[in-house]
């Protein structure tokens, strides 16, 4: 480990949809680690998989108007060229980045918050923030996420999987009912997600949620408030869960636009009464613990009038944008930024590696 500071590489950017998201994640990463006691080292990865040093001015990566950021291949300086198209990584990956003492991969959505980074990271020996391979690759998979969630005894949404050359049967139709959600079974942002009201416009669903993935999830709507809350484990290994919050916002559903572009609203904490924020943070560590996660997560639940409870998904990596809901959700519980990134570093540091 570095004598003076803790050396951190801040990667993000990536292959997936969520590229822009996780610059911005980044950017307030960056802006919010503590310089006394950490020396931060952005790595942004290209959208064609190419890996550069920096940009190291956060307000690069901020969203300008309506303008998302995305990684320059042109950027200070190359670590991994990759090969356009197909981000490929040279076997030097492990000299570029041995030099720091610990990873945080702030990278949304896949071939970074799927496992794909993770397993990397695990075969050249790095510490790194976050979960490990298989609950980042299960939790990126909202199929095997809900199995898992059910088989705890969790409340997940009634519905079914659309595999490659598949569709929809007129009997799941009719059990699923309307309004139904059709979603790409492995993204996240809201990426591809549509709320169909007429059955007509079902196969045009499931043509753009296939965009973003060929596996779909159709799923029956679930009523309710939207309510949140955050997972975070400490050094000693002990995991806690933050006080709810709930989202507010236009729109039929909390969409891309809703959550970066436009404007939504945070209550934290969520009205609600004792009893179900008592639940609603247990079941959020159950959560967390049945996809065998490790360092944070966000689970995201319905919660009706009546006080029933639904899981809707586990996010291993969520948002760090200014807007998300997970720093802000430890800030009202008593963790500030700063605090909250210190504690996810040193988890990681404390936990090592091996995880897979």
């Amino acid at each position: 480990m570095s004598a003076d500071r803790v050396k951190v590489a801040v990667v993000f950017g990536g292959r997936s949809s969520e590229h822009a998201i996780s610059c911005v994640s980044a950017g307030s990463v960056l802006t919010h680690l503590d310089p006394e006691r950490f020396e931060a080292v952005p790595v942004g990865i290209t959208p064609d998989g190419a890996w550069v040093v920096g940009p190291s001015d956060p307000a690069r990566l901020a969203i300008s108007g309506r303008e998302l950021p995305e990684v320059d291949g042109t950027a200070e300086s190359l670590v991994l060229p990759g090969e356009p198209g197909r981000g490929l990584v040279r076997l030097d990956a492990r000299e570029a980045l041995t030099s720091v003492d610990v990873v945080f991969p702030i990278l949304h959505g896949a071939f970074g918050e799927d496992g794909t980074i993770q397993g990397l990271l695990e075969m050249a020996g790095l510490p790194y923030v976050g979960a490990g391979v298989l609950a980042s690759a299960v939790g990126m998979d909202k199929e095997f996420a809900k199995k898992l969630l059910r088989a705890e005894g969790l409340n997940v949404a009634d519905g079914v999987v659309l595999r490659p050359g598949t569709d929809i049967g007129f009997a799941d139709r009719d059990r699923l009912g309307l309004p139904l959600f059709v979603k790409p079974a492995r993204a996240g942002s809201s990426m591809g997600v549509t709320r169909v009201t007429d059955p007509a416009a079902l196969d045009a669903a499931v043509a753009e949620a296939r965009r973003h993935d060929p596996k779909v999830l159709v799923e029956a709507a679930v009523p309710g408030r939207e309510i949140e809350c955050a997972v975070l484990e400490f050094p000693d290994g002990s995991v806690r869960a933050s006080l709810p919050a709930e989202l507010r916002y236009h729109g039929e559903f909390y969409d891309f636009e809703s959550k970066y572009l436009d404007t939504s609203e945070l209550r934290i904490p969520a009205k609600l009464d004792d009893e179900i924020t008592d639940s609603l943070r247990w079941k959020a560590i159950t959560a967390f613990r049945a996809l065998d996660v490790q360092g944070l997560a966000r689970v995201d639940f319905f919660v009706t009038d009546d006080g029933d409870i639904t899981v809707n998904e586990v996010n291993t990596m969520p948002g760090f944008t200014p807007s998300s809901a997970f720093p802000k959700m430890w800030a009202v519980t008593g963790l500030d930024y700063p605090e909250l990134l210190s504690t996810m570093v040193d988890t990681a540091l404390a936990r090592g590696t091996g995880l897979r």
